[in-house]
This record gives structure tokens, sequence and C-alpha cells, in this order.
């Protein structure tokens, strides 16, 4: 069985991320699938700005604090992930970016599927994050969650996903946890 982490995005106080992950977590295990699936909130970790002396690349896992210590082994224990990434600003968060860059070794040739949400439907911060998984050896798969403040969101503050995505998120899970199983083989 492999172990998907559903990373949240956001850490603002008056975010709806945690909201979008909980939803794609209980969505994911209602399904007939071979995986076991986690919450993984970047908000607990409580990251400062990232200002390590050498590249996490370098580092051989060697970091400076307790709290990147425990991400360093969350992510490592994990074998895919389903990044739940807001939009801002056509990217994607600091907080998440800021995430990802404090290790290095412990993403590589691993899964990660990603639901999005925005005014946009988070098209950008997807392509943006995409493209950082990519530098890291992650393989990111081609179906993608998309929702809309504006239509899968009560007054853009409570999520209410239409039924339209369920096919879309269905692949991206099942998608994210078949790549995840081959890509264990070579871990």
């Amino acid at each position: 069985m492999v172990k998907i982490g559903i990373i949240t995005g956001s850490t603002r106080k008056a975010r709806v991320n945690l909201q979008v992950a909980e939803w794609v977590r209980d969505f994911a295990d209602k399904m007939d699938i071979d995986a076991e699936f986690e919450i993984v909130d970047i908000q607990e970790y409580d990251f400062p700005m990232f200002n390590e002396d050498l590249p996490p690349a370098m580092a051989n896992k060697e970091y400076s604090t307790d709290a990147i210590k425990a991400w360093s082994n969350k992510i490592d224990e994990l074998d895919g992930f389903i990044f739940i990434t807001p939009e801002y600003n056509k990217s994607v968060t600091a907080s998440l970016k800021n995430a990802i860059d404090y290790i290095g070794p412990e993403w590589g040739n691993k899964s990660a599927g990603i639901v999005g949400y925005g005014s946009t439907l988070a098209v950008a911060a997807t392509l943006s994050l995409r493209q950082i998984l990519g530098n890291l050896n992650v393989a990111t798969v081609a179906p993608f969650g998309a929702f809309s403040l504006f239509t899968d969101f009560e007054n853009m503050s409570t999520f209410k996903p239409a039924e339209i995505h369920d096919t879309t998120i269905e692949n991206v899970v099942t998608t994210t946890v078949n790549w995840a199983q081959g890509l264990k083989t070579i871990r």
C-alpha cells in the first residue's frame, strides 16, 4: 500500500485550503483504491522564510531546525502527494513554495497530483507548481482538479464543489496512486 500526503498550500488564518484538502481526503478514502491518505498541513510546521546556508540538495538531510527535520521525515515517509493549491498572483503561495524549498531529495521519484482553486481555476498556479516539482524529480500527473472561487465556494468561504468535478478528482487520485506504486519500485 502506498501513502499519499494531501499537502495544504496555504497558511493564512482565513484560508479555505484545509476545507478542500479534507474534501479530497474524504473523497479518496471512499474510493476502492490501495492507498492510505493523510493531510499534511504546512501550517503545522511554522517555517520561517528559507534562509539556510546550504541548498537542500547539498545538505545531506542535515537540517538546522527540528521543524525542518520533522518536515523532512514526513515527506520521506510518503510515496506521493496531492497538493491543494490556491492561486495568488498567477502562482502558488509563498508559504507553499517555501515549504517545498526547505528540503530536496525527499521529494524525488514520487508522484504528485494537483488540485487548485481560484478566480481563474488556479490554472497558472498548477502550471507553476508542475514546473517547481519537475525540478525536484517529482512526476506530476496530467489530470488536475480546478475549482472556481465563484461556483465551488459559497460566499467564497465555504467549499461546496459541484458534482461535475467528481470524475476529474477520481482521475487525479487514481493516477497519483498508480504512479506512486510504479515509482516506489525505483526508490
